[in-house]
C-alpha cells in the first residue's frame, strides 16, 4: 500500500489532482483466497474520470472489463465512522475500467500497481440518506444487450457502511483520510464485464442517472 500511496504521490507532485478512492477485491471468493478482512484501497486520478457517455480507448489494454459500480460522494471529511450519515452527500452510477494484468496471483504487485485501474466514468450524484442502497436496481448492457439486472447490491462488494468503515481505518494506518469533495468508488456489484474496442457499456442504477461509456 506505500507503493501505492508512493505513485499517487509522485503523481500529485507532477501536479495532477486527486478525485478520491477506489475499493476492489472485496467480493467474499477474493477476501477468502486471499485472506483479506476487506477490500483494497487504491486512488482515482483526475485525468482518468470522464463524463458519462465518454469514449475511452482501451487499445493497447491486454484484458480490459468494465464494472458497474456504486458511488459515494462525500459532503465533508470522513474521519470517524460514526459521522458517516452526515458526510455523506450523495451516491451516483459509475464504470470503472480496467486491465487486469497480469492475473492477480501477486496481491501486492496489484495494490502497488493501483489494482488495475485505468479510467472511471461517474454519473451525477443523488442524496441518499445514510447512502443506503434499498430499492436500488442495477440494469447493466453491453451494446444495447442486457448482461445484468440485480437488487442485490452489496453481496460482491460488502454493505456500504461496513466497507466505508473499513477504507477510513485502512487509510488511518498510512496517514491518509477521506475527505470532503471526494468520491469512492465501493467495487463493482456484477461480475466484471469483458470488453473490446467498439464495445459501449450502459448502466442504470436506478433511480439514479443512468451513465455509459463506449472504448
Amino acid at each position: 500500500m506505500r507503493r501505492m500511496l508512493g505513485q499517487r504521490a509522485s503523481q500529485l507532485d507532477r501536479g495532477e489532482r486527486m478525485i478520491g478512492w477506489k475499493l476492489g477485491f472485496g467480493a467474499p471468493a477474493w477476501l477468502e483466497r486471499f485472506g483479506l478482512s476487506g477490500p483494497l484501497v487504491g486512488f482515482l486520478p483526475e485525468s482518468r474520470a470522464h463524463r458519462p457517455g465518454a469514449t475511452v480507448s482501451c487499445q493497447g489494454w491486454v484484458r480490459p472489463v468494465a464494472e458497474p459500480e456504486i458511488a459515494v460522494h462525500l459532503g465533508r471529511d470522513l474521519d470517524d465512522p460514526d459521522d458517516m450519515e452526515s458526510a455523506i452527500a450523495g451516491l451516483s452510477a459509475a464504470i470503472e475500467l480496467a486491465d487486469v494484468n497480469p492475473p492477480p496471483e501477486d496481491l501486492a504487485e496489484v495494490l502497488a500497481a493501483n489494482i488495475f485501474h485505468r479510467a472511471v466514468i461517474l454519473g451525477d450524484p443523488l442524496d441518499r440518506a445514510g447512502a443506503g442502497v434499498a430499492g436500488m436496481r442495477a440494469r447493466v448492457a453491453k451494446n444495447g444487450v442486457g448482461v445484468a439486472d440485480t437488487t442485490d447490491l452489496e453481496t460482491l462488494t460488502g454493505e456500504v457502511p461496513s466497507i466505508l468503515a473499513h477504507t477510513v481505518a485502512l487509510l488511518g494506518t498510512v496517514g491518509e483520510r477521506l475527505q470532503a469533495g471526494e468520491v469512492v468508488i465501493l467495487g463493482s456489484v456484477v461480475p466484471p464485464i469483458p470488453v473490446r474496442p467498439g464495445d459501449e457499456i450502459s448502466f442504470a442504477l436506478d433511480p439514479l442517472s443512468p451513465i455509459s461509456v463506449r472504448v
